[in-house]
């Protein structure tokens, strides 16, 4: 099964798929009007690799700290694919990685694993 990262925190919308064999990302403009049409630009992205959310068995979406609206908007999406698909997601923060160097993306389920990042759990860090 594939694994979906989500990060609307920063200052571009990320996406990536992490599979067995290949990892594919994306990133678009971290607007309004993209933050309106998050769940459609991820859907878009899985289809452009031949993939469904049936596929996707785990999320993890960053909480913050960072932008209000992309973590409230990516928290939402994360919540309604968890209740219509029954996907598991973790929110994390790269806080939450203490004492780790240089992070990549591709570390973040492991680092979530290492670090006991409890799945469902949602504590939003939002920065004024």
């Amino acid at each position: 099964m594939k694994k979906l990262i989500i990060d609307a925190a920063n200052n571009k919308l990320f996406f990536m798929i992490i599979s067995d064999h290949n990892n594919y990302n994306i990133t678009h403009e971290n607007s309004k009007n993209n933050y309106e049409k998050l769940i459609i630009l991820i859907d878009d992205f899985l289809k452009s690799i031949n993939l469904g959310f049936n596929q996707v068995s785990e999320i993890y979406v960053n909480r913050g700290p960072g932008s209000f609206a992309g973590i409230r908007n990516s928290l939402s999406v994360v919540k309604a694919l968890r209740l219509t698909k029954k996907i598991d997601y973790y929110c994390y923060s790269f806080a939450d990685f203490k004492g780790e160097n240089k992070i990549n993306y591709e570390d973040i389920p492991s680092l979530c694993e290492k670090f006991k990042i409890k799945k469902n759990l949602i504590n939003p860090g939002y920065m004024s």
